[in-house]
């Protein structure tokens, strides 16, 4: 009787144990299920082209979303919102980890979503996600142009002030730079671009030097502006006629050599 009672007490104990170990693995599992990953709608980091497909009936656009290790995108949708007033309105989005820098999408990826229209684009403007506007005017199909600074219906080259300004924002160089023209007519336009470069330090001074970079650029004029091709910095029509054997003689004969200071 005596040994029963302790089989009983030594039977209970152990049944103790198991129940504790059991419920621990159901709070173990509680608490991964609280931990997954949550996915959210998201809009692509940016935009890189969209272009017509399938006869104008379609857009193919491109955006940069995240990358990583695991799954850091899915369901990547293109949707036709609304068109008025002569532009298309289209959204781009897909779900994406929160907290995706945390989930190891650190890089980026680039993907394309299409988006049926169900009639040719035509002459439209296309508004992707309320921020980049592109248009058919002054692209080379089926790529469609991305409308910058100077809008979606740029100045036509002209020589004038307005439109060497807009030749200037096109041009890959730094912001504020200053010009001087050398030469323009109906097709080519010549500028002597300078930027200010050195500190940061207010008035120039001895204690604050700055130095000017300058670079000579050659533009041809296309319907939907001055368009940059060539930059020499020679004196006359040597230099740039190895580049640009096309560029008429007077536009060149009395350049002098750019200096950089």
């Amino acid at each position: 009787m005596w040994q029963r009672g302790i089989r009983t007490v030594v039977l209970g104990a152990v049944l103790v144990i198991l129940a504790g170990c059991g419920s621990k693995t159901v709070g173990t599992a509680a608490e991964t299920t609280a931990t997954e990953q949550v996915w959210t709608l998201s809009a692509p980091i940016r935009i890189d082209g969209v272009r017509t497909a399938d006869g104008g009936r379609s857009l193919v656009v491109a955006a940069e979303v995240p990358d990583g290790a695991h799954e850091c995108i899915r369901g990547l949708r293109g949707a036709l919102d609304t068109v008025e007033q002569g532009t298309v309105y289209v959204s781009v989005t897909y779900e994406s980890p929160s907290l995706d820098r945390e989930a190891g999408c650190t890089g980026t990826q680039r993907v394309e979503a299409t988006v049926k229209l169900g009639e040719p684009l035509g002459s439209r403007r296309v508004l992707v996600n309320s921020r980049d506007v592109y248009t058919p005017a002054g692209a080379s199909p089926p790529a469609l142009r991305k409308c910058g600074e100077n809008g979606c219906d740029p100045t036509p080259p002209r020589c004038t002030s307005s439109s060497y300004r807009q030749a200037v924002n096109d041009t890959d160089i730094p912001q504020h730079t200053s010009w001087d023209e050398r030469g323009c007519d109906d097709t080519w336009l010549v500028l002597d671009l300078s930027t200010r470069m050195g500190p940061a330090c207010g008035a120039v001074s001895e204690s604050c030097p700055s130095s000017q970079v300058s670079q000579r650029w050659f533009y041809r004029a296309e319907s939907a502006g001055w368009r940059p091709v060539a930059t020499n910095g020679d004196a006359g029509c040597v230099g740039i006629h190895k580049v640009l054997p096309e560029l008429p003689v007077r536009l060149c004969a009395s350049l002098p050599r750019l200096d950089r200071d």
